[in-house]
């Protein structure tokens, strides 16, 4: 227990900087960990709102491909995504002949953050477009009372309605994305895992070094997950029960 004890203070005395530390030029692991994932998410949310309307619209022309890319992208390993995204798409081509396409796929970082948000929009929208369709009766029966137009019911009653019910469900999501930062080290992207897999080899104290970073990860849910209840508390109190 003692030299457990030993090996973890090790690795935070030896690798403390690349894990936690910003000296205004390298990144710490946990900085590109957090960048990465609310940059994904940010980019996925926002265009998860429009998809999640188009994916329940009548028109098949609009739905199915917006369903076939969320199969597409909800039916294939995300490591596969990453592999494709950095690897695979920078040997096409009208990509290598494309200077834009060139240089962004040359960066781990842009290759990773697509992949990534590419990835939790396809859930998402799924999410959204869920509540979307179980959006209340008496809701839509009120806003037609209203003369409300289509485009006023979405923005102003079904809309709102659906993205706080969808909270919860969208809480689970941002936690796996967090998990999903994991594999940063498929496009070579030094995030937390990376700089634990660098002091395993360093030290060989394996335990010692993947046990800090999963701390670090049980972290960053804990404060993730007390936020998002922080958040449903204000947000849900009208329905007057638990979403859990």
């Amino acid at each position: 227990m003692i030299e457990s004890l030993n090996n973890f203070l090790t690795i935070l005395n030896d690798y403390w900087q690349p894990l936690l530390f910003w000296d205004g030029t390298a990144f710490s692991g946990l900085a590109v960990t957090l960048w990465v994932l609310v940059l994904s998410l940010l980019l996925g949310l926002v265009l998860a709102i429009p998809l999640s309307v188009g994916r329940v619209s009548k028109n098949r022309w609009i739905a199915w491909p917006i369903w076939f890319f969320s199969y597409v992208f909800r039916g294939t390993p995300l490591y596969v995504q990453i592999l494709l995204i950095y690897s695979g798409v920078i040997g096409l081509q009208f990509v290598r002949d494309t200077p834009p396409l060139q240089a962004f796929f040359m960066s781990g970082y842009n290759c990773l953050v697509l992949a990534l948000m590419l990835n939790t929009l396809a859930y998402t929208t799924e999410i959204f477009a869920g509540y979307i369709k179980n959006s209340a009766h008496g809701e839509l029966d009120a806003a037609r009372a209203f003369g409300m137009s289509r485009y006023k019911m979405y923005t102003r009653v079904i809309l709102p309605s659906a993205l706080r019910r969808a909270l919860p469900a969208y809480s689970n999501e941002v936690i796996l994305m967090l998990h999903a930062t994991s594999l940063a080290f498929t496009a070579t992207v030094p995030d937390i895992l990376k700089v634990a897999r660098d002091a395993n080899a360093a030290t060989y104290l394996t335990f010692a070094a993947y046990g800090t970073a999963a701390v670090m990860y049980m972290c960053i849910s804990f404060v993730l997950v007390a936020l998002f209840r922080r958040l449903e508390k204000r947000t849900l109190g009208f329905l007057g029960h638990s979403q859990h």
